[in-house]
C-alpha cells in the first residue's frame, strides 16, 4: 500500500538517486504544509531535540497527507514503542539517532518491521486508514517503511561496516555536530578529521549499496554541488526555523535600507 510519496522515497533510496528533504523543528503543521507545498520530497520531524511528542507527529502527518511529501521522524532513540507509534500515526519511516553498533541497528529495524522480520505490533490506525486497508498495508509495510541510521560518533564510524550489513537499514544520515564533539573538535564540522570520517562513511555506503545522507545547513549551490560530488543522495536542506529566520532577517534588512532605519 505504497502511496506516491513513499514510492518516490523508496525508489530514490534503492537507486541512490538524489532526493531532497527538509527539517521540521517547530512541530508546526503550518510550517510542514508550507514546506510540502514547496516541493520537498520528504520532511524529517525532530523528536530528539524538541518537545514534540506522538500527537505532534500525528498532526504533522495529517498536515502533509496527500501533498506528495513523505514524513520521516527522528525518534529520540532506538526505542521499540516510540518507533512503532510514529509509524502507526502515519510516518513513512524513522531516522534513528546515535547508532553506534549493529545491535542498535537491528533493534531499530525490528521495531519498524512486522513479524517475522521484526516485532512491530499489528493494529488499526492512521497508517492503514483505521483498518479499512489493513490487509494491503500489512502486506507491503515491511517493504515500504524506511529506516535510516544516524551516525554521530567515532564509534559509529568505526562500526559502520557492521551497521550497514544489517538487513533493513536503508541508509545513513550523518550528524556532524555530535560527531565533532566525539572527535574532540566541538563545532568544527569541517575539521580534516571530520571530513575524513564523512568520506569513509560515504565510501562504506557505496560498498554496501546504501544511501548516504547529509544535512546541509544554510544551503547554497556550492554546498549542494559538493554533496553530489562526494556521493550523497539523501539530502536535507536547512530547517523550518532556519528558513524562517533567514527570510525574516532578509526582509527586515531590505526594509531598514528602504526606510533608512538604523
Amino acid at each position: 500500500m505504497f502511496n506516491d510519496s513513499e514510492l518516490r522515497l523508496r525508489k530514490a533510496l534503492d537507486k541512490k538517486t538524489p532526493i531532497i528533504g527538509s527539517w521540521i523543528q517547530t512541530s508546526s503543521p503550518a510550517c510542514a504544509e508550507i514546506l510540502a507545498n514547496a516541493g520537498f520530497a520528504w520532511l524529517g520531524m525532530d523528536c530528539e531535540h524538541t518537545s514534540a511528542g506522538i500527537l505532534g507527529v500525528e498532526n504533522i502527518a495529517r498536515a502533509i497527507h496527500g501533498r506528495g511529501t513523505a514524513l520521516l521522524v527522528r525518534v529520540s532513540r532506538a526505542d521499540t514503542i516510540e518507533i512503532r507509534q510514529c509509524l502507526d500515526v502515519g510516518a513513512a519511516g524513522v531516522i534513528v539517532p546515535m547508532v553506534e553498533t549493529a545491535a542498535q541497528a537491528r533493534t531499530a529495524v525490528a521495531a519498524a518491521k512486522y513479524p517475522p522480520e521484526g516485532v512491530r505490533g499489528y493494529c488499526f490506525g492512521r497508517m492503514n486508514d483505521w483498518g479499512s486497508h489493513f490487509d494491503d498495508y500489512a502486506a507491503t509495510a515491511n517493504q515500504s517503511v524506511v529506516v535510516i541510521a544516524m551516525i554521530e560518533t567515532r564509534a559509529g564510524v568505526d562500526n559502520i561496516e557492521e551497521i550497514l550489513a544489517v538487513q533493513g537499514i536503508d541508509g545513513i544520515f550523518i550528524g556532524p555536530y555530535d560527531m565533532s564533539g566525539s572527535y574532540g573538535v566541538p563545532g568544527q564540522t569541517q575539521h580534516p578529521c571530520l571530513k575524513n570520517a564523512y568520506q569513509s562513511l560515504v565510501d562504506a555506503c557505496r560498498r554496501h549499496g546504501k544511501a548516504a545522507g547529509q544535512h546541509i545547513v544554510k544551503s547554497n549551490p556550492e554546498k549542494l554541488n559538493e554533496a553530489v560530488a562526494l556521493g550523497y543522495s539523501f539530502i536535507c536542506l536547512d530547517a523550518d526555523i532556519i528558513l524562517i529566520n533567514q527570510s525574516a532577517r532578509a526582509v527586515m534588512e531590505t526594509a531598514k535600507t528602504t526606510f533608512n532605519i538604523q
